[in-house]
């Protein structure tokens, strides 16, 4: 990379997981500028964070995209600038319920240089900590700038009169990127607006804020009929306030079985579940205290009756909990300012546009995104990164090959997934997708320096490939578990792992994790 196309200065988007490990590898480059890392809480650790209170539920607006709930804010015509205080939504609250712990085996979660406190499986308090930690471990605390918000990111037009209009670079042929800050000043109740320049951007902004509920017949005529009877997963922090309380669970990912399970033991029973298809975890019949329900077919709004896909409905519901995720927003990148050329994510195809690898973009070199695909949460990023890192410092071992070939592989992709009827950014485990989508980024970024400059991209090790592939954090059936039958075996007995040693079942308790002998398709599908 020549000097007058050199990347000194790298802005991070978001300080969770993705921006603690950017960071990181970012500064161990020894090559950059400046780094600075932006985000709009007061405190590292992204969708980690724990908000005890979410506050009360948003206005539910069903099949809307963040597009229209999550749009920009307007920006004053003159910076920099101080205003009153924002009062539009931005989302930045977290969905971590009280009991929530992670659902990824610590030694594939964490980071490969640390690992958590504990594991494998460890409450939502322990990840927060060690994002938190990661920081100043590595001495990128002084990088971040707190409670700060992107509100806005524009590619700069090149000032040269020699230019041609298409153009996306200044008169020294290398890209430039503004930002427009906003800060929170808790002390004058104000907000302060600001713009810095970048060579690059990064974005670790994650996709776990904007909250998805999907359009059904009659829901949003129900929602005004019954104010505050339906609500989002996000919103939920504790079984407590639905005790003695009629309750309907919308999905059965991660969230939908977890909170369904939870309730049980304070809802009104049975707890009825909304399933589209069975989970990984579902066997052949629900566990007690829960009724499984085929998806909603229509709401009735003048009786208050919710009618299933197989004919039955259910009526005096008190509460429909929806855990049907999220949508990704980036409120901060308007295709129509600047050089930005376009939208980030086609909505359509639910995917980044015009991406590569899932992390580079084909019409900006200097704009990278850590931490979308759903993968190995932490370990993925990390490799992201350190290709980000060492492709900006100009030291990647092998170049991103030529746009039509970056183009091919996106539609290639698109078809392949469309044709499985799996999500874009879906990688999967059981296919070796995983590993091919790993050892690209291995490829592209190398060794570091002689001297020592530059992360190096961990080994994918045997040990953490079979925690992957043998470590469960809810019992599955087919390999054992109360109340399921080994099918494969005959044996009704599985081994679990209770605090570091190997029990027959009937030792189990609740909260234990389990040991299984056989690999399951798409493993990862719970992230």
């Amino acid at each position: 990379m020549g000097d007058a196309k050199r990347v000194r200065s790298v802005a991070v988007v978001g300080a969770g997981a993705a921006g603690a490990i950017t960071a990181a590898a970012l500064k161990a480059e020894n090559y950059f500028e400046r780094i600075q890392v932006f985000e709009r809480r007061e405190t590292p650790g992204g969708t980690w964070i724990f908000d005890s209170d979410p506050k009360p539920s948003l206005a539910i607006r069903p099949g809307r995209l963040p597009p229209d709930v999550d749009p920009p804010l307007e920006i004053p015509k003159e910076l920099p600038q101080v205003t009153a205080p924002n009062r539009q939504e931005r989302f930045s609250k977290t969905p971590i319920y009280n009991s929530l712990t992670t659902n990824v085996p610590d030694i594939a979660m964490c980071f490969s240089d640390r690992r958590f406190a504990y594991g494998p499986f460890a409450p939502h308090y322990v990840p927060r900590q060690y994002v938190e930690n990661y920081f100043s471990q590595h001495k990128t605390d002084d990088l971040l700038v707190l409670n700060t918000t992107v509100e806005d990111i524009t590619k700069l037009k090149d000032p040269s009169p020699s230019s041609s209009s298409s153009s996306s670079q200044n008169q020294n042929g290398r890209e430039r990127w503004q930002l427009t800050l906003r800060k929170y000043d808790p002390a004058r109740h104000v907000d302060v607006w600001w713009q810095e320049t970048f060579d690059a951007v990064i974005l670790a902004n994650g996709h776990y804020s904007v909250p998805y509920i999907p359009h059904v017949p009659g829901l949003e005529e129900y929602i005004q009929k019954f104010p505050g009877r339906v609500m989002h997963s996000k919103y939920y922090r504790s079984p407590l306030p639905y005790a003695g309380k009629r309750v309907l669970v919308v999905g059965n990912s991660a969230s939908g079985h977890d909170l369904t399970a939870e309730l049980v033991s304070a809802a009104a029973l049975p707890v009825l579940q909304s399933r589209r298809t069975p989970s990984r975890w579902d066997g052949a019949a629900p566990p007690p205290g829960i009724a499984w329900k085929p998806v909603i077919r229509s709401y009735l709004p003048a009786s208050g009756r919710i009618l299933f896909a197989d004919g039955t409905h259910a009526d005096d519901v008190d509460v429909v909990v929806y855990c049907t995720g999220y949508k990704t927003s980036f409120p901060f990148w308007d295709g129509e300012r600047g050089e930005n050329g376009g939208p980030l994510w086609d909505y359509g195809a639910d995917k980044l546009a015009r991406a590569y690898w899932h992390t580079f973009f084909r019409d900006h070199a200097t704009l990278g995104i850590v931490g979308l695909p759903r993968a190995l949460t932490f370990r993925s990023f990390e490799y992201q990164a350190i290709a980000l890192a060492r492709l900006f410092s100009g030291r990647n071992a092998a170049p991103l090959p030529p746009d039509a070939e970056q183009e091919r592989w996106e539609r290639d992709r698109l078809d392949r997934v469309r044709r499985r009827g799996t999500k874009f950014h879906d990688v999967q485990w059981e296919t070796g997708e995983t590993f091919e989508w790993l050892e690209g980024l291995f490829r592209i970024a190398g060794l570091g320096t002689l001297k020592g400059d530059g992360r190096v991209p961990p080994a994918l090790t045997e040990e953490l490939i079979w925690a992957v592939e043998h470590v469960r954090k809810y019992p599955e059936p087919g390999k054992g578990g109360e109340g399921y039958d080994n099918e494969e075996s005959g044996d009704a007995e599985r081994d679990v792992v209770v605090s570091g040693e190997i029990e027959k079942a009937g030792a189990a308790r609740d909260g234990d994790w389990v040991l299984v002998e056989r690999q399951h398709k798409d493993l990862l599908a719970f992230i």
